[in-house]
């Protein structure tokens, strides 16, 4: 029988989710000073936890403000001064969707406590170009590091998000976990043709922040030649656009894209319309970039939306503010129509949620009521003639799911697997080194979710304490949590994520296209779901 958490259980659940967000510090008379470190820009002090040190909020590029706004990255004023990083920094500017501010049920409410968005509202600043860093022992002891890129689209989001907090992580696996904030939406993604880069501002961020790491994690106990990107949703995308990046190549040397498989980036002509709009909204004579710097947040903000709501096409079609192949940072679309050269000597790994889009179908009006009828409406105005064979691939691969549940899997799988199979395939098809495909399957027990988007992060962290009121009471989660962060390191160490903890995983190729399917006892699937994957790729 599968659980199902009740209203009190759930509040229950947050009540306890808020305590544990405090990671105790090590505590008492003769608790030890503050850890330093002499970072290249100045020295930092951050603070002792159980059995981890934490750094968070240092600076890895200069506040891109005044006539940075728009710009790459700038250097970082060196400082001489003992800085404290105890505090998170400032997340970006922020465009989030109303429901991620808004929810408008109980759960969603609940849900702030892993999903803080409207925190980082509350809190943005376009000062917002900072990292933070969890290790076991500073000095060189030249262990792994796994960069984290937070999710959000390329509209919202931070580092600072509850179950990203890289503490059990870094201890658990023994590696050193860092986490960026960059910017993001219009002020990282608006595409000027006077301004070299800044349709992809938000992702040199990333560079900047990765060239950080290169130059100073070996002092917080790393190995620059061992780095790791990995990312979920609009951090996924963002990995998968960095391994098509010439800047970024060398940065880093294994990457995991989950649930947001990046296979083309935002095309210039789409860019310049969307720019044009802007221009428009805000009543600014298009080129005068010294008038779009001086125009305060909010308007910017207000004009974005109604720029982003004039481009044609909707939702995951539709073009807002995101990284643009410009012939430059981003010389070419990224996956699309193959593997891109950069990418071929780092091993990727890849995968998706099984129920990734009940996160957000959940609280549509039709959720629980669809009828075959709505179904097939529903996979015409996605699928157009593709729509038929599409309905009967799913049911064949889901024979037991209710019209719901297969509405939901029209963009899970339509979507988010048919791009992750693009990338693994082509990855695969390239040579060099290897690719690995993972699904979760195991489900939570909270609401109507199973196995929805997100949920595999408190997972990968170790994470399970201060994200119960998504992954629910009990044992299972933690069991996960082991084999899931455990192959996450492991990946992380050598380019491969097999682990005791699991069965033998074998890298994926067009022959056999296996999957490890993540559940309580995994196990490797060769081609699941194949017929949804013909229909849809």
């Amino acid at each position: 029988m599968t659980l199902r958490i009740g209203r009190r259980h759930l509040l229950g659940m947050t009540a306890l989710a808020g305590l544990s967000l405090a990671a105790p510090r090590m505590a008492g008379a003769c608790a030890p000073p503050p850890p330093l470190v002499e970072t290249r820009s100045g020295p930092v002090s951050g603070w002792g936890l159980a059995r981890v040190l934490a750094f968070r909020g240092i600076p890895y590029a200069a506040p891109p403000v005044g006539d940075l706004r728009f710009a790459p990255p700038a250097p970082v004023k060196p400082w001489t001064d003992l800085r404290n990083a105890e505090a998170l920094g400032h997340p970006a500017i922020q465009m989030p969707s109303p429901s991620a501010t808004n929810p408008t049920s109980e759960l969603g409410r609940a849900l702030q406590t892993v999903f803080p968005s409207n925190a980082d509202v509350a809190n943005q600043s376009e000062d917002c170009l900072v990292l933070n860093v969890w290790t076991r022992k500073l000095g060189p002891q030249k262990k792994p590091v796994m960069v984290w890129l937070h999710g959000g689209g390329f509209a919202y989001g931070s580092a600072g998000w509850p179950m990203y907090d890289g503490a059990n992580l870094a201890n658990e696996q023994d590696v050193v976990v860092v986490s960026i904030n960059h910017r993001l939406n219009v002020f990282g993604y608006l595409h000027l043709p006077q301004v070299a880069g800044s349709g992809n501002a938000g992702m040199l961020d990333i560079v900047a922040a990765l060239e950080w790491v290169r130059d100073n994690i070996a002092l917080f106990g790393g190995d620059p030649g061992n780095v790791t990107i990995f990312g979920e949703s609009g951090g996924g995308a963002k990995v998968s656009y960095l391994l098509a990046m010439p800047l970024a190549k060398g940065l880093f040397h294994k990457a995991v894209i989950q649930s947001g498989p990046g296979v083309r980036a935002v095309p210039a002509d789409r860019a310049a319309a969307l720019t044009a709009d802007l221009y428009a909204a805000l009543g600014v004579t298009p080129g005068d970039i010294a008038a779009l710097r001086a125009v305060p947040v909010e308007a910017l903000l207000k004009a974005a939306y109604a720029a982003e709501a004039r481009q044609p096409g909707a939702g995951f079609d539709r073009s807002g503010f995101a990284p643009v192949v410009d012939g430059d940072v981003l010389p070419a679309q990224p996956w699309d129509p193959a593997a891109p050269a950069t990418a071929r000597d780092v091993p990727v790994m890849i995968g998706i949620n099984k129920d990734e889009m009940t996160l957000f179908m959940a609280s549509a009006p039709w959720f629980g009521k669809m009828d075959e009828a709505g179904l097939a409406a529903m996979a015409t105005g996605i699928f157009g003639p593709k729509a038929p064979a599409v309905l009967e691939a799913l049911k064949k691969d889901f024979p037991n799911d209710s019209p719901t549940y297969r509405a939901t899997h029209l963009v899970t799988y339509g979507r988010m697997f048919a791009g992750s199979v693009q990338i693994a395939e082509r990855k695969a098809a390239q040579g060099g080194a290897k690719a690995y495909m993972y699904l979760l399957e195991w489900e939570t027990p909270v609401g109507p979710f199973r196995s929805p988007h997100t949920l595999e992060i408190p997972l990968v962290f170790a994470n399970v304490a201060n994200s119960r009121v998504l992954v629910g009471p009990g044992a299972e989660p933690e069991v996960m949590a082991k084999q899931m962060s455990a192959a996450w390191a492991a990946f992380a160490r050598t380019g491969s994520p097999n682990t005791p903890l699991l069965p033998k995983w074998p890298a994926y190729d067009t022959a056999r296209r296996s999957v490890m399917i993540f559940n309580l006892e995994s196990r490797v699937v060769s081609d699941p779901y194949s017929a949804t994957r013909q229909a849809v790729t």
